[in-house]
């Protein structure tokens, strides 16, 4: 198949079946994570110092995404032997031990797949972040050019964010859980129907949920 073949997923999706090569050994997605989540972050390449920072702080937040049940993986064009000497330099220079799988994507197969070979950016991929659920289905993609780092924190934040509108079927609003005038409130789906809309103050003077109107409620978990 041509690169042009391929089509890049949409939300919703399932993750594309794929059999890659790891520092950890062969690994099939999303199959091997049946049951977790997982997120799959590309970098541009090894041995270079923005991609170390956050391969650091991936490290640093590893045992966050765990308790969330969401496992890393990374990803770049380079070989798996250049990756785990690159592990070995951060492990030995910052005293930061790498724990996550690291994807030798060697011929570009799955990063053209994912939209992360970008014709104007030469051969190395640039900095993506996919989040997968349990099921296998692509929730979450998020692109950056090369010369930006990543905020880790916003990457916990987004799959916390899953995980609590997947639970209780509610949206979260901006900055959540830490937004301007809703706090850590979630958001009321909207009502479906006219009867539904009719209802919504009367419900909110039971004390359910908060109402500015009966489109925007809100409510603390």
């Amino acid at each position: 198949m041509n690169n042009s073949d391929y089509r890049l997923p949409l939300l919703g999706e399932r993750f594309p079946e794929v059999e890659v090569k790891t520092t950890q050994g062969i690994k099939k997605l999303p199959q091997d994570y049946a049951g977790k989540w997982f997120i799959l972050f590309s970098h541009p390449g090894d041995f270079t110092p923005v991609c170390t920072t956050e391969f650091i702080e991936f490290a640093n937040r590893h045992e966050d995404f765990r308790q969330l049940n969401t496992e890393l993986i990374g990803l770049s064009v380079d070989q798996v032997f250049s990756h785990i000497k690159w592990i070995e330099w951060i492990k030995e220079t910052m005293k930061v031990d790498i724990k996550f799988p690291v994807i030798a994507d060697e011929l570009g197969n799955l990063a053209s797949k994912l939209g992360m070979l970008h014709p104007n950016k030469g051969t190395n991929t640039v900095r993506a972040v996919f989040i997968v659920d349990p099921n296998g289905n692509l929730r979450t993609m998020l692109y950056y050019p090369q010369e930006i780092g990543r905020s880790i924190a916003e990457v916990l934040r987004v799959v916390k964010a899953l995980q609590t509108t997947d639970t209780y079927k509610v949206a979260t609003p901006a900055n959540w859980p830490e937004n301007p005038f809703l706090g850590d409130h979630v958001i009321i789906p909207p009502a479906s129907n006219e009867q539904d809309a009719a209802e919504r103050l009367a419900r909110s003077q039971k004390g359910e949920f908060e109402y500015f109107d009966w489109w925007f409620c809100h409510k603390k978990l």
